[in-house]
């Protein structure tokens, strides 16, 4: 069974990466999607000083939830199955790290997504989630 593992954030370039992979599994059975987002680590002290790790990891679950739910959508109006997740980490690392913890044989992202560096034509998580990953990486523009 092929794996294939979707990170998303809300960005437009993550839900077309979504959309690019509808297409990729349309019609194939031996599928299995994995859809993710990850969220950095809050360790601030100014966050710190007003919320419980307890707080701060559900404010993470739910922003994370948030930024999947469109995701879902499309998923689910295709009609293809996945299992769907929200990991807390450093993004670029925590994507490679699933993928090669799930044994995932393809990662499917977009270019650019909400990040402080959102500008630039291929965005820095892509291009280190590229080089940390031992699996092939498809950039959807």
């Amino acid at each position: 069974m092929k794996k294939v593992l979707i990170p998303v954030d809300g960005s437009e370039s993550s839900l077309r990466a979504v959309r690019h992979l509808i297409e990729m599994v349309r019609g194939r059975d031996e599928v299995a999607v994995f859809l993710i987002n990850v969220a950095e680590k809050r360790e601030s002290w100014e966050v710190r000083r007003f919320l419980t790790n307890e707080e701060i990891t559900r404010m993470q679950q739910g922003e994370g939830e948030d930024q999947l739910h469109a995701a879902r959508e499309l998923l689910d109006a295709a009609g293809v199955a996945y299992s769907a997740r929200v990991e807390v980490g450093a993004v670029a690392e925590t994507i490679a790290e699933f993928a090669h913890k799930e044994g995932c044989d393809h990662i499917v992202m977009g270019a650019r997504g909400l990040g402080a560096i959102a500008g630039l034509l291929l965005g820095s998580v892509a291009t280190k989630v590229i080089h940390l990953a031992s699996v092939p990486v498809t950039v959807v523009k």
